[in-house]
């Protein structure tokens, strides 16, 4: 009977063994984050392809526990991260009413976009309350790209600050935010079927000439929306009515446009969820009597 001796061929053999067996482990690992990434991905879509908000309020803070279990188990996986913050922040600021749970929504929105974007640009984060221009020097020193991990790190701090309207504090932020969206329409100004534009859009239509407001630059950013979505993100229409419109005062277009977000299908890919609720927005401001 023969044995066999220690030599190069069982090293060889002991290092594949090795090899194999780290392989597998990785393609386990990759399998599940693919699976993590594919169902988060499938949560989102599904949420914002609905075309029943009630279902959506209804059955939303279940998937939004799932992501948190998830996230609990994975706390740097930062796709689960953007999902978790993009749908706590859809929900929050499209179909939740009350104040208070707002501000809850939105400040878990922020905090997971927070944990994947610092990850990352931990410098920006760092100058997060430091003065403007110290914030936009360090924003500006960052290379292009992932704009995905800017473009919810942007939108999140925007929801959270919307919720806290009546705080000074949270809205001296505001520039801070708007220099980062200028960052990812400078690189893509297309970006999100021009929601990024729509952001910028209403950012830039708070305030009137009167008073120091530049709301033209607002309606550029609405028009740059509507045309880069194709015409089918109803809620930029809505806005440009809600921000623009009323804010100069111009009836014939704010009417025009909310009868065209009437008149135009809901059903748009990521788009159907928004358009319902624009639709119904826009019924509400023609029966307003603001003019």
């Amino acid at each position: 009977m023969c044995r066999e001796t220690p030599g190069k061929g069982g090293a060889t053999r002991g290092l594949y063994r090795i090899l194999i067996t780290a392989l597998i482990l990785a393609l386990l690992t990759g399998c599940a984050s693919m699976a993590r990434e594919r169902l988060a991905t499938n949560l989102a879509s599904a949420m914002l392809n609905q075309d029943d908000p009630d279902i959506v309020r209804a059955g939303a803070p279940a998937y939004l526990l799932l992501l948190d279990g998830m996230i609990h188990d994975n706390p740097n996986d930062q796709s689960l991260l953007l999902a978790g913050s993009r749908l706590y922040g859809a929900f929050a600021t499209g179909l939740i009413r009350e104040p208070v749970r707002v501000k809850r929504l939105t400040q878990r929105s922020w905090e997971y976009a927070q944990l994947a974007f610092c990850a990352r640009y931990r410098e920006i984060c760092e100058q997060t309350d430091a003065r403007y221009d110290q914030f936009a020097a360090t924003v500006d020193r960052i290379a292009p790209g992932e704009l995905n991990l800017l473009y919810v790190y942007a939108t999140s701090w925007a929801g959270w600050i919307a919720a806290r309207s009546d705080d000074w504090g949270a809205l001296a932020d505001l520039p801070k935010v708007e220099h980062l969206l200028e960052r990812i329409i400078a690189q893509a100004p297309e970006y999100d079927q021009g929601r990024a534009q729509l952001y910028l859009g209403v950012m830039h239509s708070q305030l009137p000439p009167a008073l120091g407001g530049k709301p033209e630059i607002g309606k550029a950013h609405f028009e740059l929306a509507i045309t880069y979505s194709g015409g089918h993100d109803l809620m930029a229409k809505v806005e440009y009515a809600r921000r623009y419109a009323r804010l100069v005062f111009d009836q014939p277009l704010h009417d025009r446009l909310l009868h065209e977000v009437l008149a135009a299908p809901a059903q748009a890919p990521d788009l159907t969820l928004s358009n319902i609720l624009a639709k119904q927005q826009a019924e509400l401001l023609l029966k307003d009597e603001y003019f």
